[in-house]
């Protein structure tokens, strides 16, 4: 019998996978989560590759849903284009510190993982319903180009991103610009992330203009991303059990959605003892974790800016379990947080919460100085998001030697150049396939923060 998706705050029909990953967001504003989860025999995947573990992690979400051999091949097709033979490659650090490199896919980012499994489920499901639909994100960064490397050149789909003007890296801004496939629009907003973000989903919550356009998410409010992120912590502490009694994953967190799989998977039986969620200077998720105040504050610029968020949207997916499964409590903590800003968890909650989560802070003198340190000490480059999950991995590592910590290098340092060089004094290079980035004609439009001028641009491009 196939997974029921059950939305976080009650008022939603539960719909089945095919259902959920086409609408994206659940019609009463809350996000979908699985009202049961499959159990995973560690024993099963100690051995197993990278694809053979997404075969058979994401198969035991889709038993009922997709014949085992066609979602296979959708699997295998999926992580062809990655540039290591393991997909995801453990590094060893230094001491009981560990990288696994999460940017070896086309667009050098750990988004490619989610993100080349849903262009292709997607588009499975699309052709068995003969149906077309609109799919529009927002992005701090590397969710746009992912996104796009997936969706490009598809008959079934049109894929509008939105990335915050001026916010982004140039080689971020020149992945989704330079695509050139005619299903394909960008529009960079005058606004900061959760600008875009609430604009995504101020048009999700406009029934009659969603069904218009058949509107679908990316984003990682889309569950089928969750889904295929939950693979790698998976794979990845398998590979440590034999090692270590511990294992911690520490994970550079803006909108929650990575470290939410690493939550899913420690349920689904994988050896996971704690999670870390490293921020950079935008901390209000640092500053939640210590106070228990979950507060926005303005976004200010860093040097990482795919962590530049005020508002994490899948922390609503956790908040659902920790109040267990309470979707009134839910819907009462969002509402108010959206219309003060703010909002306060009640203490069992948080010391729950607390049981497995730990957050720290890194600002940019120090991320610059973990990317230094690193690259003097163990010659290991590395961006600027991963510079703030070492950085929260070896402050864990002070008080938990025996575990082992596993570090998510979030994006390939050439994504970055300028903070790396700045802080190493190494220009990083970007792969051959890219080398021509900066040669490569731009298309894309600057539109005003205002949801009637972005629809009426959606609208317009495709009708």
């Amino acid at each position: 019998m196939s997974i029921k998706y059950v939305s976080t705050r009650g008022k939603a029909p539960d719909l089945e996978f095919e259902d959920v990953l086409l609408a994206g967001l659940a019609s009463d504003g809350g996000l979908y989560v699985p009202e049961t989860l499959p159990e995973i025999d560690l024993n099963a995947v100690m051995v197993k590759s990278y694809v053979e573990t997404a075969q058979i992690v994401i198969g035991a979400f889709l038993k009922d849903v997709i014949d085992q051999s066609d979602l296979n091949q959708i699997i295998e097709n999926c992580y062809r284009s990655f540039d290591h033979a393991e997909v995801a490659p453990i590094v060893h650090l230094h001491d009981n510190i560990y990288v696994l490199e999460q940017f070896h896919g086309p667009t050098l980012a750990f988004k490619d993982f989610a993100l080349q499994f849903l262009g292709r489920i997607f588009d499975a499901v699309l052709e068995k319903r003969n149906q077309h639909i609109t799919i529009v994100g927002a992005t701090s960064g590397d969710t746009g180009s992912a996104a796009i490397e997936g969706c490009r050149g598809r008959e079934n789909m049109d894929i509008f991103i939105l990335h915050p003007h001026g916010r982004v890296s140039d080689v971020q801004r020149r992945q989704m610009t330079t695509v050139n496939d005619g299903n394909v629009h960008n529009i960079a907003l005058k606004g900061s992330f959760d600008d875009c973000q609430d604009l995504v989903k101020a048009m999700f919550n406009d029934q009659p203009f969603r069904q218009r356009i058949n509107m679908s998410a990316v984003n990682s409010i889309n569950w089928a991303r969750i889904m295929a992120q939950i693979v790698y912590y998976i794979y990845a502490s398998a590979k440590l059990a034999d090692k270590y009694d511990q294992i911690a994953f520490s994970v550079p967190t803006g909108n929650f959605g990575n470290i939410y799989a690493g939550y899913l998977a420690r349920k689904m039986g994988a050896p996971i003892d704690h999670l870390i969620v490293a921020t950079n200077r935008n901390d209000i998720l640092y500053r939640f974790f210590d106070q228990g105040d979950m507060k926005a504050e303005e976004v200010v610029p860093s040097l990482s800016p795919s962590m530049d968020i005020q508002i994490s949207s899948n922390f609503e997916r956790l908040l659902y379990d920790l109040y267990d499964q309470s979707a009134g409590r839910v819907e009462q903590d969002m509402q108010g947080f959206r219309k003060n800003g703010s909002f306060r968890m009640d203490q069992s909650a948080l010391n729950k919460m607390k049981e497995l989560f730990s957050a720290y802070r890194c600002d940019d003198d120090m991320t610059q100085t973990v990317i230094k340190e690193a690259f003097d000490k163990y010659n290991y480059l590395m961006d600027p998001h991963s510079a703030t999950g070492v950085h929260a991995a070896e402050l864990f590592s002070n008080d938990h030697k025996q575990a082992a910590v596993i570090c998510m290098a979030t994006a390939h340092p050439a994504k970055f150049p300028d903070a790396v060089k700045a802080a190493s004094g190494i220009h990083p290079e970007l792969p051959e396939y890219l080398s021509d980035l900066f040669k490569r004609t731009e298309r894309y439009d600057i539109l005003e923060n205002d949801i009637d001028v972005v629809k009426k641009y959606i609208l317009d491009h495709i009708e």
